[in-house]
């Protein structure tokens, strides 16, 4: 790795860009709170990129996170870059003016370190975008010893191969200690002179989080892996996450960065615990991300009123997979509350779990403003939830919601999840009568009927979970059930129950790309050069342009998304972190004995 001369764009943004765009404020950086070092005296320079917009990637505690991490270290200098939205892509490519950073207006491409974070599979035509837009090669055999270096790490690290073609080095689990072992070797290696294909062996050779697809490479059996072997003697072929053991003191800003536009989410967002003691089947982050670890009531309650004090947002979060099962809330929240009650911040607990904790939280919660109460039912019934493993009883839902109705809430926002192993169309019908009788059960309270927001999603088989292996349901079928359930609230005349779906050929497209192998790369290069952009958006998607990509690529989407994996064969993702094949298979038995 070499010494880099960054390129500033200031003059060029401000005249260029900034007055043909549509909503600049996307672009301009210097928001409250944000770090600006001086890039020249740096020793390491990283460009952390996040592959949407700024509304949704300033609300991501992970890009947060590393912000915060590496910035708190001597002589390192990180920095924001967002997708630009369609309208700043086509100004971009217009005056030949490449993708920059938010802070100094640095040239992507002269950064010495290159981050992506991926959260979801249909971010993938983004990071592909960006990576042009900056000028480099998107793939990463096409780039020189003196390009940056490319990394990529978040959930979607787990089940990286689609992109692995596109990536340096994946970083596997939780980041925060891991990027700093990382940064350390590539000071050392700049320093030295080493060179990039010299640093990324001896990070392959260090770390069981770093994952180098260059020296990996798979053989196939027609549409099945045959063998995954390692080009590179002494090298390892399977992974395991990074993981924070001392949670407790792990970092956090208490300063973090106050958006110009507003952001999907602005609040103070604590991370209360790690991990889940739950293991709903489907729920890939619940078996990754392990073990279960929890900071202190005080140590949140610190962070908390030190973060509202800085950004003077009006909400507090506490972030969990599952909050009901942080052991210290009742404790926590009544501090919380005492301390925001009179200067009117809200307090958000998402991802609570309906049993017989939770029915006696609301109470909790009496004195603060209060947002809609959010339950994750998963299916209407209690045999499909004990399938996928989500213990919940009927009579637990009800005691909870009606101790909610009681303790004030008036809104409610339930979860379903259609296409789930062993379901059956009476189940999906029993989505609408378990929600109206939810929501007809504020009348023994007030004598009204509460008005619901249900959103139903399709089941996509995750990597690294007991129903990876499982088939998706055609399309036909979650369209049949779409009707089936906007029919018979129909004929129920429930105006009160609002039902939203997810897009059918998002769900398809996400089963077929999440558990993709390598050769899935072609495809997402093909979709991208054809114009794939945004495809989470609505404005932006359109599935017949994957079609066609996945045609070209001698595949079909839907039979892809359908596939059944056979548990004796070597799947795309088992060597990149999460738990042991055979526990899962373990879940995965279990499964089928109950079907």
């Amino acid at each position: 790795m070499t010494d880099r001369k960054i390129e500033i764009l200031t003059d060029r943004v401000e005249r260029e860009f900034l007055p043909f765009v549509r909503r600049p404020a996307r672009y301009i950086g210097g928001e409250v709170n944000q770090i600006r070092k001086d890039l020249d005296r740096c020793e390491l320079t990283v460009a952390l990129c996040f592959p949407d917009v700024y509304e949704v990637a300033m609300s991501n505690t992970g890009l947060a996170l590393m912000v915060h991490v590496l910035n708190s270290l001597d002589g390192v200098a990180a920095e924001r870059v967002f997708a630009p939205w369609v309208d700043a892509e086509a100004i971009l490519r217009e005056k030949g003016l490449p993708l920059f950073s938010l802070e100094s207006k640095a040239s992507l491409a002269g950064f010495d370190v290159i981050g992506f974070g991926l959260t979801n599979e249909l971010c993938y035509t983004n990071v592909l975008n960006m990576l042009d837009l900056a000028g480099l090669p998107v793939r990463s055999e096409q780039r020189t010893q003196d390009d940056p270096l490319i990394i990529a790490g978040g959930g979607m690290a787990n089940c990286g191969e689609p992109v692995a073609e596109f990536i340096d080095l994946f970083v596997l689990g939780e980041g925060e200690e891991a990027i700093v072992e990382l940064v350390n070797l590539l000071i050392a290696a700049k320093k030295d002179g080493r060179g990039k294909d010299e640093v990324l062996l001896e990070a392959a050779r260090r770390f069981e989080w770093a994952y180098v697809p260059r020296f990996y490479e798979f053989a196939y059996d027609d549409t099945h892996i045959a063998a995954f072997e390692t080009r590179r003697e002494g090298l390892p072929t399977r992974f395991h996450n990074a993981v924070v053991n001392d949670f407790e003191n792990a970092p956090v800003s208490t300063r973090p960065i106050v958006p110009f536009a507003e952001a999907v989410h602005e609040r103070v967002s604590v991370e209360i615990m790690r991990g889940c003691p739950g293991r709903c089947r489907f729920c890939q982050a619940s078996f990754c991300r392990r073990p279960i670890r929890s900071r202190s009531a005080e140590k949140v309650f610190e962070l908390a009123r030190a973060s509202q004090e800085t950004t003077g947002f009006d909400t507090v979060s506490l972030l969990s997979l599952s909050s009901a099962d942080y052991p210290y809330l009742e404790e926590l929240v009544a501090r919380l509350k005492g301390y925001f009650e009179d200067k009117r911040v809200g307090l958000s607990v998402p991802s609570l779990r309906v049993d017989q904790q939770l029915h006696m939280l609301p109470k909790y919660f009496t004195s603060v403003r209060k947002s809609g109460l959010t339950i994750a039912v998963e299916a209407a019934g209690e045999n499909l939830r004990r399938i996928v493993n989500k213990p919940l009883k009927d009579d637990d839902l009800f005691a909870a919601v009606e101790a909610a109705y009681r303790s004030g809430w008036q809104k409610l926002k339930l979860y379903f999840m259609v296409g789930l192993p062993g379901e059956t169309l009476d189940d999906v019908k029993a989505i609408v009568d378990l929600s109206d009788r939810l929501a007809r059960l504020r009348k023994g309270v007030d004598n009204r009927i509460a008005h619901l927001n249900i959103t139903v999603s399709w089941f996509v088989p995750k990597p690294h979970t007991p129903l990876g292996w499982f088939a998706q349901r055609p399309r036909d079928y979650f369209e049949q059930a779409r009707s089936l359930i906007l029919d018979e609230k129909q004929r129920r005349r429930a105006n009160y129950l609002r039902f939203k779906f997810h897009d059918i050929r998002r769900s398809l497209l996400e089963s077929t790309i999440g558990r993709g192998d390598r050769r899935c790369g072609r495809v997402v290069e093909a979709a991208w050069r054809d114009g794939a952009r945004f495809d989470l958006w609505d404005e932006c998607f359109e599935y017949e342009r994957w079609q066609t990509a996945f045609a070209a690529a001698g595949m079909d989407l839907e039979a892809a998304a359908q596939k059944v994996f056979e548990p004796d064969r070597i799947l795309p993702w088992e060597h990149l972190g999460g738990p042991d094949k055979e526990y899962l298979l373990t879940h995965y038995r279990e499964t089928l004995d109950l079907l």
